[in-house]
């Protein structure tokens, strides 16, 4: 098989199995429009998640200030166990971000082959402006999400740093160092949670107005 064939052949696979993926919602009364919205919705429950996770691990932070050696091996476990789930929270996340780019970018493309297929001008017109609105609400919406995803890789990065520094360093000689990098990380996880409660909020807008795309 050559080049562009396995290419044809990968996207012919991708093209059936999307379209056996909204047949059978559409099974169940759900088209696009519904799988977007539910989306943007359960995004907003993992942006919940990924925070839950990021605060917890900056509590455990600060209980491990000012404690002695023998007591910071169980403070240790706690931040690297916040590290992790804060890391499975975040791909949730990012995959679900990516689900709903994917799906938004499928209405739209529908969508328009729908107007395409229209004789009335004045209802082609009214479609138009409709599907021209809806892409930029939409847009607004994933740059806010992507805007909030893309401050998540390096927090993460320093809490893991945390976590790897007190492992190595389980007394409380090093705890000079260990706390003024975690009043670093409160400042980044602040900032961080500030932008995911403006993305929450847009994707509440999303879905409230999500109706008037009809």
């Amino acid at each position: 098989m050559n080049y562009m064939a396995a290419v044809f052949s990968i996207w012919a696979l991708i093209s059936s199995c999307s379209t056996l993926y909204y047949s059978a919602w559409e099974t169940l009364g759900q088209e696009k429009r519904d799988l977007l919205k539910s989306n943007v919705e359960s995004a907003k429950d993992d942006q919940n998640d990924v925070q839950k996770e990021f605060v917890d691990a900056l509590s455990h932070i600060k209980s491990a200030y000012g404690l002695e050696g023998g007591k910071l091996e169980s403070v240790y476990h706690q931040i690297k166990d916040d590290y992790e789930d804060a890391k499975s929270k975040s791909e949730t996340l990012t995959k679900r971000i990516n689900k709903i780019e994917g799906i938004g970018g499928d209405l739209f493309s529908e969508w328009s082959d729908e107007i395409k297929q229209m004789n009335n001008p004045k209802y082609k017109r009214s479609s138009d402006d409709k599907l021209r609105n809806a892409k930029q609400r939409f847009n607004l919406l994933m740059t806010s999400l992507r805007t909030s995803e893309k401050k998540i890789p390096p927090v993460l990065k320093k809490l893991e740093d945390q976590v790897l520094y007190l492992k190595h360093n389980l007394n409380a000689m090093a705890m000079g160092a260990f706390k003024a990098e975690g009043e670093s990380i409160e400042k980044d996880i602040k900032a961080l949670t500030s932008d995911m409660e403006k993305s929450i909020k847009a994707s509440e807008t999303y879905v409230k107005t999500l109706a008037e795309d009809k």
